[in-house]
């Protein structure tokens, strides 16, 4: 899905909390700026010329925009924290700011409000170009990081494992369930684990496959994030429990219309709705900042990532996990195998 970074501030916002990719914009563009404060900083001016327009053009979009710049490190210096930041700047550029010593507060963009004014300029063909150079430095490092390709960027997550194996055994009670006290052909296997991921993220299985590019040969469990495999395991367990126990009451096993009800009173209970909010909100804003992958049924869901998300999938954390995947590859093949 291509991004359009001057509308999005959602697809903007996820590329300032990726902290890892913006080491490597910074490598990238790599212009002088005011080291202060153990950061990275630029000036009005500053920002004025190197992206061609003039200060009241940057002077426009902070007023318009300020909270978000704000948000993403842009500040108002005054007091003693400028007579620093001014002694750095002469310091590094042997110049005093234009109005020097009378300047009594001083708007300053450390790098991560600079790249925001980046992705919101549309008056600067240079600040097309670092557009650009941003998304395809983003999409490298998310790809780089992840071996095994964005699809399964979910196997990164240490929680992941553990989520997995609970998961299969779950399964295996639901599918169990509906063999034993259910009177349908084997389509209620398909049917009603449909249900389940309609309930919850509101997608089938056919329609998840389209929106994340998987082959027939991929397993769509396979990709999913271990909060969705747990709620999904929470699910197939309840319910297993509640079909045995009304198929039990009845003496025979329950017809097509009577799961039917049975399932629709499940999904609507209270205690479903805060897990499922949460669910939606994690799989609709991970899949679109990590996999570049849209779920158009749950857009009122997307956020932008936080900076521990993207750790959580592209750093240290999801390095360690692949050993740990290598080391349980043969306890997940034998579990694939007595699908």
């Amino acid at each position: 899905m291509a991004k359009n970074l001057t509308a999005s501030k959602i697809d903007r916002q996820n590329i300032l909390n990726n902290s890892l990719a913006l080491s490597e914009i910074q490598n990238a563009i790599n212009i002088k700026c005011i080291p202060w404060n153990d950061a990275y900083y630029l000036t009005k001016d500053m920002v004025a010329t190197f992206f061609s327009v003039e200060p009241r053009t940057i002077e426009r979009y902070i007023k318009k925009f300020r909270a978000e710049l704000e948000n993403n490190g842009y500040t108002i210096l005054k007091g003693n924290k400028l007579k620093s930041f001014l002694r750095s700047y002469q310091y590094n550029f042997a110049t005093d700011i234009n109005v020097g010593n009378k300047i009594r507060v001083l708007g300053v963009f450390d790098f991560r409000s600079f790249l925001n004014i980046a992705m919101l300029l549309i008056e600067s063909e240079t600040a097309s170009e670092v557009r650009r150079i941003i998304l395809d430095i983003v999409i490298d490092t998310i790809n780089q990081k992840n071996g095994l390709g964005t699809k399964y960027i979910n196997q990164r997550d240490q929680d992941f494992i553990g989520a997995f194996l609970q998961e299969e055994n779950y399964r295996r009670e639901f599918t169990d369930a509906l063999r034993d006290y259910v009177d349908m052909g084997n389509a209620k296997y398909s049917i009603y684990t449909d249900k389940i991921y309609q309930s919850i993220f509101k997608e089938k299985s056919k329609e998840y496959r389209q929106i994340l590019k998987l082959s027939s040969s991929d397993r769509i469990r396979d990709t999913f994030y271990s909060e969705i495999l747990t709620l999904i395991a929470s699910y197939e367990c309840g319910l297993a429990a509640i079909i045995k126990e009304q198929a039990e009451q009845l003496g025979r096993k329950l017809n097509n219309w009577e799961l039917s009800d049975l399932f629709k009173a499940f999904e609507l209970m209270p205690m479903w709705k805060p897990l499922i909010v949460s669910a939606r909100t994690k799989m609709a804003s991970r899949d679109m900042a990590l996999r570049d992958a849209f779920h158009y049924q749950l857009e009122e869901y997307i956020k932008p990532l936080e900076k521990s998300e993207y750790e959580r999938f592209l750093g240290a954390a999801g390095q360690e996990l692949d050993k740990l995947m290598e080391e349980n590859k043969n306890v997940l093949l034998r579990l694939k195998e007595t699908e």
